[in-house]
C-alpha cells in the first residue's frame, strides 16, 4: 500500500486514510479545542504525509511516523493561534490530593472532554509530555519554551485536571443522590 500510495495511486492513498484516520483523529482531538479544528488538523497533516510518504525510510513503524506528521501538524497549527505560555513556578504540595476513586469513575470520554477544556498551553505540554512521551527538552524545543516553562505548564495541567476531575466527582453524587 506505502509503494502504491509513493506511485501516487489515489486508491492506494484512500485505504491508507482510512486504515489510520481515525487512530490519528484522537490524536488531533487531543491537540484542538474542538472537532472542527481537530478536522483541519488532521486534513493538514494527512497533504503532509502523502507529499513526504517518499521520505518514509520503512524503519521503525509506519504507524509512529504518520503519529509524528500528525503532532508536528497540531503543534503548527497551535503555533498560528499564538499559545502563550507563562512562567509561573508552584510548589508540587500546592497540587490539590488526588482521589482515586474520581479517576477511576471517569470514562475515557469525560478524560477526553476535560483534557479538551484545558487552555491551550496547558494542553499542548500535558499531551506531549503524558501522552506522548517527550521529556521537558525535547517539548521546549519543540515549542519554543524554555524547560522551567514546560515543567509549569505541566504541573498547572496536573492541578487543573485534578480540579475538574474533583468537580465531575461532586456533580455525579449529588445528581445520583
Amino acid at each position: 500500500m506505502i509503494e502504491d500510495c509513493l506511485k501516487g495511486n489515489a486508491k492506494s492513498q484512500r485505504k491508507l486514510f482510512h486504515r489510520f484516520a481515525g487512530k490519528m483523529m484522537t490524536v488531533c482531538r487531543r491537540y484542538a479545542c474542538d472537532q472542527t479544528e481537530a478536522e483541519d488538523i488532521l486534513q493538514e497533516a494527512f497533504i503532509k504525509i502523502f507529499t513526504n510518504i517518499a521520505q518514509y525510510r520503512f524503519e521503525g513503524s509506519f504507524e509512529g511516523w504518520i503519529r509524528r506528521i500528525v503532532v508536528h501538524s497540531a503543534l503548527k497549527f497551535l503555533q498560528k493561534k499564538r499559545i502563550r505560555f507563562t512562567d509561573i513556578e508552584m510548589e508540587a504540595d500546592t497540587l490539590p490530593s488526588r482521589d482515586v476513586d474520581a479517576f477511576a469513575a471517569l470514562s475515557a470520554e469525560d478524560l477526553m472532554k476535560i483534557i479538551g477544556s484545558l487552555p491551550d498551553g496547558y494542553r499542548v505540554v500535558f499531551n506531549l509530555y503524558v501522552i506522548e512521551g517527550y521529556d521537558h527538552t525535547e517539548i521546549a524545543a519543540l515549542l519554543g519554551i524554555s524547560p522551567a516553562t514546560s515543567r509549569s505548564q505541566l504541573l498547572k495541567a496536573r492541578r487543573a485536571l485534578q480540579v475538574q476531575i474533583g468537580n465531575t466527582k461532586r456533580l455525579r453524587k449529588k445528581y445520583a443522590s
